[in-house]
This record gives C-alpha cells, structure tokens and sequence, in this order.
C-alpha cells in the first residue's frame, strides 16, 4: 500500500458512506452495525437531541473529541475530517456566536452532507473547507483549537498531519483529538490490510509512537487517555472482511486496540 493508495481507498469508503446516509447507517469501517462498539453511545442525548439525525447517523468516529475539549466562547476550532459535521456543529455551539468551527474534508459527498445539516440545524458560525488534513486550507496561527474523531490514523502520513495542525494553531493552542491507539505489536497480516486501514484499525499508531511524533513535531504536555478498550469479538465481522480468521488471531490482538482521547499544547513563545 502506498500512501496514495490508502488515501483513494479511505476516499472511496467515505463517499460511499455519505451517499448511503440515511437510507444506511455508518460506521467507522463502513460496515454498519458490526462497527458500533466503536462508534456507538458516543454522544449524550442532549447533545444530538438538536441536530439532523443525518449528522448523528453520519458520525463514524472512535469518540466525542467536543466533550473533552473543553472548549470556550469565542474560541477558533478545527476538526480535522469533519465528515458529516457532527462535531463541528457541536463545537460551534460550544464556542457560541462570537466564536468559529472550521470542519476540513477531503471528500465531496461529505462536504455536501455536512453542510446540508449545518443548514438543517441553523449553526451559523460553521464552515466546511475541502482538502486534506495533511494540508490544511487554513493560515498559520489560526486556531484555538485541533479537535478530530478516528482520522489521523487514517493518514498514511501522520507526521505531516501533526505538523500541519502545529502549524495552523496559535501559540497555546491546543490539541484535543479521538484516535484509535495500539497497546503492543500486532500480528503483521493485520497492518496490511487495506480493510482494517479503512476502518480504523490498521492504521492505528502504538501509544509510545503516537507521543514521540507529537513531540517531533513540536508539542509539549502530551497524553493519551484511553476512553474505550475493544475485544476480538467487537472487531469479528471487521476481521472476517479482511479475511482473517478471528479466533485464531485472538491472541495477539485481545485487548491491543483502544479509543483514547490525545491532548497535546502548541507552546508559547519564549520571552
């Protein structure tokens, strides 16, 4: 898999959500409900009871990056593949009028979506900009804010990816993002597959990676909570797609893949 590879077949999966919603729920993998151990009970009901039910059944993240985030009036945030637009609806009501919620995709049908449940919510200080995380449409030093839910490790180039978001933050600016994490090696038929890519899984950085390239990339206070452990039998379907055999692979995999919330600060310059 080369990297334009991976990014044509994580494109293709998430048009295919776009276009399926609502007719067909999604998931992070694509699959529907074999993936809602991941993606499912990830928001409050006050928070979604306001929104499209489009936007809510378009949400194919690992987490609720706009719960921990803790974000305030008349703060600047971008999600980094805003897809359906769930969380930059929620972080533009967050952040309140005086405030602003930039969402960045790179695909089309997702776009279109989004910006169908903006309208349908009546968020006005939203905005949907096409392009790739690994080349924000944004200047430096614009943001507050760096929210994103199970997409950097969708990225066949994180290092690009986090120093593009070092980039557009202000001095104290903060990351605060949902990823899937890897606690340990995993077997190498697991890192190959393009289907494990797309949902999710293959892609996935292991913990102590994750802050190393956070570091090199400029960022100081890291961590990595993690919010939701997944057994074989949450990802079952997932590995049978991939054609992998989930029982025998079951001991090198149980317990090795997690959700986890990842906060990292831009530092203020020094005087």
């Amino acid at each position: 898999m080369n990297n334009e590879d991976i990014k044509k077949a994580v494109q293709d999966r998430y048009r295919n959500a776009a276009l399926k919603i609502p007719v067909e729920r999604g998931s992070c993998c694509g699959s529907g409900s074999s993936c809602d151990p991941i993606t499912s009970n990830l928001y409050a009901p006050d928070e979604t009871n306001a929104l499209p039910k489009e936007a809510v059944e378009a949400s194919l993240g690992c987490g609720n990056p706009t719960a921990l985030a803790e974000l305030h009036p008349g703060e600047v945030v971008l999600d980094l593949g805003s897809g359906g637009g769930i969380d930059v609806l929620l972080s533009a009501r967050r952040v309140g009028p005086t405030g602003k919620a930039y969402g960045v995709d790179m695909t089309d049908e997702m776009l279109a979506l989004a910006r169908e449940n903006q309208r349908k919510a009546g968020v006005a200080n939203a905005e949907f900009l096409k392009g790739e995380i690994e080349n924000l449409p944004l200047p430096d030093g614009s943001v507050d804010v760096i929210i994103s839910n199970c997409v950097i490790n969708l990225s066949a180039d994180k290092d690009r990816v986090l120093r593009e978001a070092f980039r557009v933050l202000k001095p104290g600016g903060r990351m605060a993002v949902s990823d899937v994490v890897v606690r340990g090696p995993v077997p190498e038929a697991v890192r190959r597959s393009v289907e494990l890519w797309i949902g999710c899984v293959a892609g996935a950085l292991e913990e102590s990676e994750y802050r190393a390239k956070l570091v090199r990339a400029g960022f100081e206070n890291v961590s990595l909570e993690t919010t939701r452990t997944y057994c074989v039998s949450d990802a079952r379907e997932i590995l049978a797609q991939a054609g992998l055999d989930a029982d025998a692979i079951a001991p090198d995999v149980e317990g090795k893949f997690a959700s986890a919330f990842v906060r990292a600060v831009k530092p203020q310059p020094a005087r």
